[in-house]
């Protein structure tokens, strides 16, 4: 929930939202025993005058759950953790849940269900919300239960149950799911709706009904009837015990819908694999045919799952404080994406002068106390992390002796948190399944907040240790500790019996919660992302540290979801998740409900643009794929502040560095000098971060390296090609567009590349391989060859009327006689260089054709949504993550084929230009 500099003020306005903090008087502990872990251990029993999780009152609470669900962990930290966790002794049922497109709240008459469309402006416009507003409530008649409690749960659904003693209700509710599926004894199925309904369909056990402008759709048994009377509308169920509720896209929708109204969700899962820079994950929902034989669903996929899906969707679409859910027929979807880039630390470059940062490094090995007092997990976390940082980068310039004495500190100050018994330790608490690090901060051990944030610095720390020392990281050794707080905050098992799998990350929205309780009006929240994907980034170096690919993967996985996450709904990269009445380009936090331009604990601009910044390190290099909505951030931040920063200005440069290296530069040039480094920052890091990127320019997203430990960095024509090699002997590095890259056993090794296709090295890093990546020439050609001379093409002006999704004066480019084997999985990818000048608007959109066989009939075809351009300087980058907006046909293997691209202008009164001849303007087809 919290990720703050200080104790947090309550500076954001929600309705009825905000916890209080007292706490009662611990419970008196029993005699403590430690559990041995290799060479460290947690004690079994929390230190004396501390507390667990208890309520706003200070009472201690253990998990609501059925006595079925008793010895699972329960996952704490997600989108309906009200529901096991009550965090007001008044409300034993929860607070508002919100699963989108559906939200949700228990209460004794059975599940209050809403489904909000308008956002709502509060908060002197910091923040938007789409609040739950009951449209309907789903029971049973008589139903007066007096708690609901967490009776079954998978990976992105949950089951609340609730029982009077003479009625039993069960529904199954979860992320992506428009239907509401309801198991009742006792009792006929009562729907009470929050006025009269519209009735407009009637087909028996079938009814159709609009609630609030809001279309439903219930489904009894067959046999079945429903009644209406007033607001109330029951069915008996003739023997049977299951019924369900849909809220539908539209009225027209009513037998798509009805088809699935009995294949009732069991089970949902995600799985993932990592291989050659991608990332594929396949989301997939079990269900069980309570009448005929269906077994297929509907699923609304999150804005962030649809950009990277080829798997064919509806015409179907929800609203959600998300932006817009795109709906699949079918049990399951998959994603694939490029790897987000993970580095020990960046480069070594000519950029740095290695006197002025030993001086630096100086400054913080020789401090009076490198840790700055910090007592707490979340403190000690911070300081852990200030000084891995700086261990590859002493390195770098041959001080071994300032290096060995980092690790040396950061190993005593782990081992000792590692070793029950002490001032500092990690305790197991048994009824929540959860290890707690005291002494605790912000709600880590009353709420059971953020302990992806506060352990993740503590890995992040240890992998780097294990980088210089795999001794000091086997299990037997302190390795073994390490993976017990991976097991608390990102356990990938779903068997483990002592901690829950995957904690805080929500694998179907796509990012981690904060709060272990959700008890709020809004929801679950996050506000700072970018401590989240640091434990990702930290399972990466760790995983690759020590050998354990299973964990490397996981981190990749996490981490690369998260980046598409937090670019969408943090940063409103696409500009098209963000309400235009909120009227701010970044969030502080994120809600359930929605987002707010605000911290937990200060309303100051520069926090609330870095928060989801820091702690800047080689795991950070994602946020280099957006930007544009860096500049946009940054120039929000000084508007907002009257000015450049001024308190967090280091973290505020490092994050200006990933688009405009040279503008960050500058700023460092004028005022290193005279600041204090944010509490996990240090002026070392700083000048070697913004002085190596200056010299190799900004993260390139748009090629990885076969090898999650690898990254690539473009500064005008030149690329700069870097990875990390954990192993025990030399390997090579391959990268997406073809280049290679020689790294020794346990190094990092950077340089222009050599080409795939010469075995010499290639001083030009801009080639693109031969095969499937067509850079646009002049004269409407599409080439696999290299070396073109840069020019560009005029797309004309939509001439001020729509032409979303078809064709207007388009300038077209092909390719002939192309021969490809279909990759398994894949799909078109494209960037391409646009520029209208400083018109705001104009929408340039693409469409990519495939003809199979060359005989002129094109087999697939592929409309992008359009760019609407922004009034920056230079080319704007347009690519396929705009979204697929329509598709035609399948695809298949490519024998003698042609390959067409058309460009034209959308919307938009004016002309704009479209980049040629450079390897910035390419399409890339999913063949081999």
């Amino acid at each position: 929930m919290r990720s703050p500099r200080t104790r947090p003020a309550a500076v954001l306005l929600l309705a009825s939202a905000l916890a209080a903090f007292g706490l009662g008087p611990a419970a008196t502990p029993a005699a403590a025993a430690t559990v041995p872990v290799g060479n460290g251990g947690y004690s079994d029993t929390r230190p004396a005058g501390t507390s667990g999780p208890t309520t706003n009152t200070g009472t201690p609470v253990t998990p609501k759950v059925t006595s079925a669900a008793r010895n699972r962990p329960v996952p704490t930290n997600d989108w309906w953790s009200s529901l096991a966790f009550q965090r007001y002794g008044d409300n034993p049922w929860s607070t508002p849940m919100y699963g989108h497109p559906l939200t949700y709240q228990a209460t004794a008459g059975g599940l209050d269900v809403g489904y909000p469309t308008s956002p709502a402006i509060v908060g002197d416009g910091r923040q938007y919300e789409y609040a739950h507003k009951r449209d309907l409530t789903i029971g049973l008649t008589g139903l007066n239960s007096p708690d609901t409690k967490a009776d079954d749960w998978s990976d992105w659904t949950v089951t609340p149950l609730w029982s009077d003693g003479t009625r039993t209700l069960r529904t199954t509710i979860g992320h992506g799911s428009p239907f509401v599926y309801a198991k009742g004894t006792g009792g006929n199925a009562q729907i009470t709706t929050a006025g009269a309904p519209t009735v407009f369909a009637d087909q028996g056990n079938v009814l159709g009904i609009t609630v609030a402008g809001h279309h439903y759709a219930l489904f009894a048994p067959s046999g079945s009837d429903w009644n209406v009377s007033g607001s109330t509308v029951t069915a008996g169920l003739g023997g049977k015990d299951y019924f369900s509720v849909a809220v539908l896209p539209s009225t027209g929708a009513l037998s798509t819908f009805a088809k699935y109204a009995f294949s009732f969700v069991t089970d949902s899962k995600a799985t993932w694999s990592y291989s050659g820079g991608t990332v594929r994950a396949t989301y997939t929902l079990t269900t069980e045919a309570k009448e005929g034989s269906e077994r297929g669903t509907l699923q609304a996929l999150y804005r962030h799952q649809w950009l990277n899906t080829s798997d064919a969707l509806t015409s179907y679409s929800y609203v959600s404080p998300r932006g817009t859910m795109k709906v699949r027929e079918g049990a399951s979807f998959s994603t694939s994406q490029k790897a987000s880039a993970v580095l020990p630390a960046l480069p070594k470059s000519s950029g740095v002068d290695a006197a002025r940062l030993r001086g630096y490094l100086n400054d913080v090995v020789n401090a009076s106390d490198p840790f700055s007092g910090a007592s707490d997990t979340y403190w000690t976390g911070k300081a852990l992390g200030r000084l891995a940082q700086l261990v590859p980068v002493a390195e770098q310039i041959g001080e071994t002796g300032i290096r060995d004495r980092m690790l040396n500190l950061m190993k005593g100050k782990l081992q000792d948190w590692f070793t029950a018994g002490g001032a500092n330790e990690f305790s197991y608490d048994k009824d929540w399944k959860t290890l707690t690090g005291y002494p605790a901060s912000y709600g880590s051990d009353t709420e059971l907040n953020d302990h992806h944030f506060h352990y993740g610095y503590y890995v992040y720390a240890a992998a780097i240790v294990a980088q210089y020392d795999p001794a000091w990281a086997a299990d037997s050794a302190w390795g073994g500790m390490v993976k017990t707080l991976v097991r608390d905050t990102a356990n990938p098992s779903r068997t483990d019996s002592a901690f829950p799998f995957l904690r805080g990350f929500d694998v179907y929205a796509g990012h981690s919660w904060a709060s272990g309780h959700q008890g709020f009006a809004a929801g679950n929240n996050q506000e700072s992302s970018s401590e989240s994907t640091n434990l990702s980034a930290a399972l990466v170096l760790w995983g690759s540290a020590t050998g354990d690919t299973s964990l490397r993967d996981l981190g990749t996985f996490l981490l690369t979801t998260e980046s598409e996450a937090i670019a969408q709904y943090w940063f409103d990269a696409d500009e098209q998740v963000f309400p235009s009445s909120f009227g701010h380009d970044t969030a502080g936090m994120v809600w359930g409900s929605g987002a707010a331009y605000a911290t937990w604990w200060t309303a100051n601009p520069e926090e609330i643009h870095g928060i989801n910044v820091l702690p800047v390190t080689g795991g950070s290099l994602h946020l280099g794929g957006e930007k544009a909505a860096i500049r946009r951030n940054i120039a929000e931040m000084e508007r907002e502040n009257g000015g450049p920063a001024v308190e967090w200005r280091d973290i505020l440069w490092e994050f200006q560095s990933f688009a405009d290296p040279a503008s960050a530069k500058s700023k460092w040039d004028a005022g290193n000098g005279g600041y204090t480094p944010e509490e996990g920052e240090s002026k070392a890091h700083t000048y070697h971060w913004i002085s190596t990127l200056d010299t190799l320019g900004a993260p390139d997203a748009s090629v990885t390296g076969d090898i999650p430990t690898s990254a690539v960095f473009t500064k005008g024509s030149t690329r700069t090609y870097v990875a990390h090699n954990h192993g025990s002997s030399a390997r090579t590095v391959t990268f997406s567009d073809g280049k290679t890259l020689s790294v020794p056993a346990r190094s990092t090794a950077s340089g222009t590349g050599a080409g795939s296709e010469d075995p010499d090295p290639d001083p030009d890093p801009e080639d693109p391989p031969t095969g499937n990546v067509f850079q646009l020439r002049g004269g409407g050609v599409l080439t696999t060859s290299t070396g073109g001379t840069a020019g560009s093409d005029t797309i004309p002006s939509a001439g001020g009327t729509n032409h979303d999704g078809t064709p207007y004066q388009p300038l077209v480019y092909e390719a002939r006689g192309v021969n490809g084997t279909l990759t398994s999985g894949a799909g078109t990818t494209f960037r391409l260089q646009v520029d209208a000048g400083t018109t705001v608007g104009l929408g340039q959109q693409a469409r990519i054709s495939y003809d199979l066989t060359g005989d002129g009939t094109f087999d697939r075809t592929e409309t992008y949504n359009y760019f609407a351009t922004d009034p920056v300087t230079g080319w704007e980058e347009y690519s396929q993550a705009r979204g697929l907006r329509s598709s035609t046909g399948t695809l298949g293997n490519l024998k003698g084929g042609t390959v067409r691209l058309e460009v034209w202008s959308a919307i938009g009164n004016g002309s704009s230009k479209l980049q040629t001849g450079t390897d910035k303007s390419v399409v890339v087809i999913p063949f081999s």
